[in-house]
């Protein structure tokens, strides 16, 4: 675990986001960091960085950014807001599943016409 403050480049270069985003984050609430340095520039630490990336997650997997927000206020309240917390991952999870159900689907979808496709090319003695 690295326990030097991380500048707000590293953590852009480590998460793989902008500065700007970061910064962003930190005008929604969503991400705080640890302190600022003598000259004022943002330093954050691995378990910021470790958030960020759960943040990201969350994003990735379509959580819309006002329940991003909403999760980060709950997590700054502590222990009293678990049972919410769990909650609403809980209910993204739900949400995730039936998307991941509906993708499958449609590569089903497109397996089958693929199939026909190939079936088509090959009576004809075609190749794709």
């Amino acid at each position: 675990m690295n326990l030097e403050p991380l500048s707000i480049g590293e953590i852009a270069r480590r998460s793989g986001v902008s500065a700007h985003t970061l910064r962003f984050y930190e005008a929604e609430g969503i991400l705080q960091p640890a302190g600022r340095a003598g000259n004022g520039h943002r330093r954050y630490r691995d378990e910021d960085l470790a958030w960020l990336a759960f943040v990201l997650r969350l994003k990735h997997t379509g959580m819309p950014l006002a329940e991003i927000r909403r999760y980060a206020v709950l997590r700054a309240q502590g222990e009293a807001t678990t049972g919410e917390r769990l909650a609403m991952l809980e209910r993204h999870r739900e949400r995730l599943a039936a998307q991941i159900d509906e993708l499958q689907a449609s590569a089903r979808a497109l397996d089958d016409k693929i199939g026909i496709y190939r079936g088509l090319l090959a009576a004809t003695g075609e190749r794709a």
